[in-house]
Formats: C-alpha cells, structure tokens, sequence
C-alpha cells in the first residue's frame, strides 16, 4: 500500500473516531442527573420511571424510611441516603466534582414540599414536584423569590392536564357557546384503612386534610377546563370526607370526596373495587378512568422540553383548596352533592 493511501485512510478512520467522540459527548451531555426526595413514598416510582424513560439517570435519593428495594428496579446504583445532612453533603460533593445536579424531584410529605423545593433551587438545579405543590398560597410568593434569585424552575405535577380525554373536553367547553354554563357534578372515593390516620396523611396540618390532599388535582382540571372560580361553598369536612360546591366561568359543580370505603356504591362495592371515580357534564358521564398509568413520564417529557408547569398555573388550585380548608361547612343547605347525605362516619381512633 502506498504511503498516500495510507494517509488517506488515517485521515478516514481519526474522522470517523472524531464523530464517535462527538456523539457521545453530546448523548452524555443530553442525559440530566436527578435526585429524588421521598423515594418511599406512594407516587416515587412513577417518579423514578419516568426519569428513567425519558432516559436520564437518578444519582441520589432521600427517605427516613428505608424500605426503598423499588429503587433496584430502575437506578440500582443511585445512591440512598436516611438521613437529610448526610444527603446535602453528597449532593454538594457531587456539584463540586463538576456532576451538579439538572433537577431535584420532591415526593415527601405535602408540608415539606417548600423547604424541599428551596433546598433543589439553592442547589442551581430545577425542581419537579408532586401536588400539593405548597399548603399555603403565600408559600408560593417566598418560593416564585427564590426561584428568580437563582434563576431556576419549578415545576409541578398537574397530570391531569396532559389526559387525552381532559385535552378534548376542554377544547370541546371551548367551542360550545360563550354564554352556556355546564353542570358538573364530581365524586371521587378512594378508600383508606386505619393506617391513614396513624401516617401524616391523616394530619390536616401535614397533608391539608382531604379536600388537598386527594381532591387538589381535580380542582386544578376544573379551573383549566371551566375557567376560574367565582363562588366556593363547603357544605361538609371531616376526617374523612368533604363536600362542595363551585360556581366556575363555565360550570357549576357539586362535588364530593372521601376516603371511607362506606361511600362507595353497593354496586361498585360488589366489583371488588376500592375506589370510584365519576365525573358527569349535563348528566352525561365523563369518562377517563384510562390512560393515567404513563401521565407522569408525559409530564417530564414536557417538562424536559420547556413546556412545563411553573409556579403560576398551580396557584388556582392552592387557593381553591386553602379557602375549602379554612370555611366553616353551611351544612346542606343549597344545592349540594347527593353524596353529602350519607350517614356520618365516626373517627376510627375516637373513643
């Protein structure tokens, strides 16, 4: 072989080896590092397989509680830690390294939600986080401060918004007449055992009490598809059940939710199924009890790709669930949920 063929074929091959290095230096730079807090919670695995299908990486996870095996089946080398201080010092180490953190994902309990959002902030990393975003709405005014201090988001979990069937009932109330207000009545039964009070769950002042804590994602869909809230009455709360009702732009809704198996229709009951959700527009039922099983990994995908849910679009729901929170119940009087009805349950722990 002549030595100008040589050339030419060293020249081929360090082109070829050149372009392989810049490929993978792009796929690593595509691939975000993650942390998660609250890897024993309910929702954490929805958390960790998104990240994972979305094909970025988990590299730290913190939980007091240690059963945490499901970590093994999506980033079994990600690091765990109990305890916060122990966690901190490893994410520090690891920004100092040059592996700083793209985003902190937020599955603990809902009141620590804003201190654990500032933490990934003041980390320069962007946060996602699980509904209830905050308890409060002025918490939001602190974390919007913090968030424009370090030039970072935050992103909430409103999923519901991203349902196809949700999608087309909104563009639907969209096209029908301006004038027209629809009525809606909304039931959500998801029962609960003992446990539930035992955990913070059960503590209003932890988790917001029932109306926030299984009912704020609902509110978030009613406003996104009906418009604001311009009257919000609470007929019923009590540990285990609330009651109301919201005039929207475009709707008037009776809702009703509860965590007590008792609630739940015969006829479902005799299914085998512990929770029932219904939805009815002009008495016509809604249905998307489908397709919520991969609305999480569409929500980092959006959120990946710059579209989203920030500080602002989780503001309407907060305030609906606070006000809820804070009203003295008129009892049933007006125009309220038939469910509201049911006989009172006593508190599983009261004497």
């Amino acid at each position: 072989m002549c030595e100008k063929n040589r050339q030419s074929i060293s020249k081929f091959v360090i082109a070829i080896l050149a372009q392989l290095l810049m490929t993978n230096n792009k796929q690593a730079q595509s691939i975000k590092t993650f942390a998660l807090i609250g890897a024993a919670g309910y929702v954490a695995p929805r958390h960790m397989k998104a990240i994972r299908d979305t094909g970025n990486t988990l590299l730290a996870a913190l939980d007091p509680n240690d059963s945490v095996g499901v970590i093994d089946s999506y980033f079994p080398q990600a690091d765990f830690f109990v305890e916060f201080e122990r966690f901190d010092r490893h994410v520090e180490k690891l920004k100092r390294n040059g592996q700083p953190l793209d985003y902190v994902s937020i599955c603990s309990p809902n009141y620590l939600h804003d201190a654990h959002i500032r933490f990934g902030l003041r980390q320069g990393a962007d946060v996602i986080c699980e509904k209830p975003l905050v308890l409060n709405p002025w918490n939001m005014d602190s974390l919007q401060e913090v968030s424009t201090e370090t030039g970072k988001e935050v992103y909430n979990i409103l999923q519901l918004r991203l349902h196809p069937a949700v999608i087309a009932l909104r563009e639907r109330i969209a096209q029908a007449p301006k004038d027209k207000k629809f009525d809606v009545d909304l039931t959500y039964l998801t029962s609960r055992g003992h446990w539930y009070y035992t955990s913070w769950k059960g503590s209003t002042e932890k988790s917001g009490g029932i109306a926030t804590n299984i009912g704020v994602h609902f509110f978030d869909m009613l406003q996104w598809v009906f418009g604001p809230i311009q009257d919000n009455k609470v007929h019923l709360h009590t540990h285990d059940r609330a009651a109301g009702y919201l005039e929207l732009e475009r709707a008037r809704v009776r809702w009703f939710l509860s965590i007590n198996y008792d609630c739940i229709p015969p006829e479902v009951q005799a299914t085998g199924a512990r929770t029932y959700r219904s939805l009815t527009i002009a008495q016509e039922e809604f249905e998307f009890s489908g397709g919520f099983t991969e609305l999480h990994t569409r929500s980092y995908e959006e959120i990946l790709a710059g579209r989203g849910f920030p500080l602002a679009s989780a503001r309407p729901a907060i305030e609906a669930v606070h006000q809820i929170r804070h009203q003295e119940p008129a009892g049933l009087v007006g125009d309220y949920h038939p469910l509201a009805k049911l006989p009172l349950a006593k508190h599983p722990f009261a004497r």
